[in-house]
């Protein structure tokens, strides 16, 4: 396929218009091959995602994460990690994109209403006052551990972390993927039993301890969903792709 026209095509679905003013999307590591017929998913292009797409023959690598995370020259002048990487992905002609927060605002089609589809969540839709989070219900309530048990199995992640100070039983759930944990005062507002988001600091869980609220902090590799739901998007774009899921986060171990 015509590799302008795939972009062409992505950026229709997920316009960099939708993506946070601070964030970085888009082109990333080019030129861009005139054609593409293998592209590599990945969660973040480093050194161990960028040997398994070379090795698997990819052209182009799609990443949630943005490449570069701010200006292209001052991080490769200061990160020599980064730098390396860069240097690498040129020499082997393989070309990178990002699609970070402009994905994860797109409904349905992006991070959170995969996440919220993932829980088996049924009318689902953007929250009001924060649209990259997505509400839904459960068929039934459930009590509010036995919701984080099976959030965590259903999302793949190793842990979770819950808070349950609110109602002993959930039945309408909010969630926002990756670092979303400032936005758990939006979810109560609106009236959702618990709000799932990740990276909640000290601070914050003391907030939502002391507001009598229950919140599941699941890890930012919950994300990788990402690799499913971009796989899916570009097959129905031209269905000849050979899409190459690459999986290389470590989660951390769970000391008990």
């Amino acid at each position: 396929m015509k590799t302008r026209k795939l972009i062409r095509r992505l950026y229709e679905i997920y316009p960099k218009e939708l993506a946070e003013p601070w964030d970085h999307v888009g082109a990333m590591i080019g030129p861009v091959p005139k054609e593409v017929s293998r592209i590599a998913l990945a969660l973040d292009l480093d050194k161990a995602s960028l040997e398994a797409a070379a090795e698997a023959g990819a052209e182009l690598v799609i990443t949630h994460h943005p490449v570069f995370f701010g200006p292209r020259a001052k991080i490769l002048k200061e990160n020599a990690e980064r730098r390396l990487v860069y240097e690498e992905a040129v020499r082997l002609g393989i070309a990178a994109y990002s699609f970070h927060t402009n994905f994860d605002a797109k409904f349905p089609e992006g991070m959170n209403g995969a996440l919220a589809t993932k829980l088996g969540l049924i009318d689902i839709h953007p929250l009001v006052s924060e649209p990259m989070a997505v509400g839904g219900r459960l068929d039934v309530k459930m009590a509010v551990a036995d919701f984080a048990r099976m959030a965590k199995e259903r999302l793949g992640a190793a842990y979770g972390l819950l808070l349950p100070y609110g109602s002993k039983e959930v039945e309408s759930v909010a969630i926002l993927g990756g670092g979303g944990s400032s936005s758990w005062r939006e979810a109560q507002l609106e009236g959702y039993d618990i709000y799932v988001s990740g990276d909640a600091p000290h601070h914050t869980r003391r907030d939502i301890v002391n507001a009598g609220y229950n919140y599941l902090d699941l890890p930012h590799e919950i994300e990788g969903i990402f690799v499913e739901r971009m796989t899916e998007i570009l097959l129905n774009i031209d269905q000849n792709l050979t899409i190459i899921p690459i999986v290389h986060e470590v989660q951390p171990e769970v000391v008990k």
